[in-house]
This record gives C-alpha cells, structure tokens and sequence, in this order.
C-alpha cells in the first residue's frame, strides 16, 4: 500500500483542483520552472499508469478469448 492511499480521491479537497486554483503571482520564475518539472514527470507518471492499465487489460481480453 502506498502512501498515496490515503489520500482522497476526489471532492473538494482534490489536490489537482486546488493546485490548479493557486495564484502563480508570488512565485519566481525559478520555482515557475520547477513547477513544470514536477507537474511534467507528474503527467509522464500518469501517462504510464494508464499505458499499463491497457496492456494489462489487452493482455487479459486476449488470454480470455482463447
């Protein structure tokens, strides 16, 4: 189980819609640009989450179908 676990899922306290709330205004640019990075290896870790919830259920329809 990971820690991410406990977080909630969904609702108003859903850490996607709050950050997309926060006001960019007091940060530097520097902290703008590491911003992206996390968010960009965020959006790359997704990616891959969802690649292999495909190929996991590609690889099950296919073993089901024989």
């Amino acid at each position: 189980m990971d820690a991410d676990d406990f977080l909630p899922r969904r609702g108003d306290s859903d850490a996607l819609a709050l950050l997309a709330k926060q006001d960019l205004d007091p940060f530097s640019v520097s902290e703008l640009e590491e911003r992206i990075a996390i968010l960009t290896a965020e959006i790359e870790r997704t990616k891959q989450k969802i690649f292999k919830a495909v190929n996991h259920k590609t690889s099950a329809d296919a073993l089901f179908k024989k």
